[in-house]
C-alpha cells in the first residue's frame, strides 16, 4: 500500500528555530516541506492560495500570533504548535491542535508529534498501513497544563481520579497523591476541555474518571474510598454509561 506523504509549512520568527525544524522535516521520510515562513503574516498569505497538511507553528510572534493564525487556516490543515511558553497549552487544545512541542525539543519529540499527524491522515483516508499508536482525535487528550502556585503543571489525565469544584477553584485528585492539586478554574470550563469518553460530570461539584470508578452503590460512586453522589441532574447520562458497560445489560 502506498506510503502517505504529508506536506508541511513551518512558521517561526526565530531563524535558528526555523532551521532546526526544517532539518527535522528533512530527515522524516513521510514529511515534505512546502514552505518555511518567518512570520504568521507570510504564512497566512501563502495559505490563502496554497494548501498544507501540517503546520508547525510558533505561537509568540509579532503582528499576528500563532494562535490567531491557527483560527484562520483550513480545517484540513492540522496544527502542531512549537513554543517556548507552556502557558499556551490549553489554548492549543481549544483550537484542536494535534500536539504541543515545548522548546527546546529534540528530534524524538518532533517525530512523535509528526507521527500523530500521520495517524490522523491515515485514518482519515482509510489507510492502516502506516498508523501508529497515538490516536488522532482531539477527544483523546493525554494531558492538560494547569496553573497552580504560579507554575504550569502538566497533569496526565490517566492519573486523575476525579475533579472537585470549590467555587472558583478546582481540586485535582491524583493517584498515589494524598493531597490534591489546587487550581483557579471553573468546573464548567474544565468539563469542556476533558475527553467525554473518559470523564463525566456526575454532580455540580464533581467530574469523575470513568475508568477509575471502583464501585457504584445506589446513587454513589466510590473512587479510592471517596464516596461521590450522583445527583438527579446527571443521573440519566450516568445510568446510560453503566448500562452500556454492564454484562447483564
Amino acid at each position: 500500500m502506498e506510503t502517505l506523504i504529508l506536506s508541511c509549512v513551518i512558521v517561526d520568527d526565530e531563524p535558528m528555530a526555523l532551521n532546526l525544524v526544517e532539518s527535522y522535516v528533512e530527515k522524516t521520510p513521510f514529511l515534505t516541506l512546502k514552505k518555511k515562513c518567518s512570520s504568521a503574516i507570510d504564512a497566512m498569505e501563502y495559505l490563502q492560495t496554497e494548501t498544507a497538511d501540517v503546520l508547525f507553528l510558533d505561537i509568540q510572534m509579532p503582528d499576528l500570533t500563532g494562535l490567531e493564525l491557527s483560527k484562520m487556516v483550513s480545517k484540513d490543515t492540522r496544527i502542531i504548535f512549537t513554543t517556548a511558553f507552556d502557558q499556551y497549552a490549553l489554548e492549543g487544545f481549544k483550537v484542536e491542535a494535534l500536539d504541543y512541542l515545548l522548546k527546546p525539543f529534540d528530534y524524538a519529540e518532533f517525530l512523535n508529534a509528526a507521527n500523530k499527524a500521520r495517524t490522523w491522515f491515515n485514518l482519515l483516508k482509510g489507510s492502516t498501513s502506516d498508523t501508529v499508536k497515538t490516536p488522532p482525535t482531539t477527544d483523546k487528550k493525554e494531558f492538560l497544563f494547569v496553573k497552580s502556585e504560579y507554575k504550569q503543571l502538566r497533569i496526565k489525565l490517566a492519573d486523575v481520579q476525579y475533579f472537585e469544584g470549590l467555587k472558583d477553584y478546582i481540586k485535582i485528585w491524583i493517584k498515589d497523591n494524598p493531597k490534591p492539586i489546587l487550581t483557579l478554574m471553573s468546573l464548567k470550563s474544565l468539563e469542556e476541555e476533558l475527553p467525554s469518553s473518559e470523564f463525566m460530570r456526575v454532580h455540580r461539584s464533581f467530574i469523575v474518571s470513568l475508568k477509575n470508578i471502583e464501585v457504584v452503590e445506589r446513587s454513589q460512586i466510590i473512587i479510592n474510598k471517596q464516596r461521590i453522589t450522583v445527583s438527579e441532574q446527571y443521573k440519566p447520562k450516568f445510568l446510560e454509561f453503566i448500562n452500556q458497560n454492564s454484562l447483564n445489560g
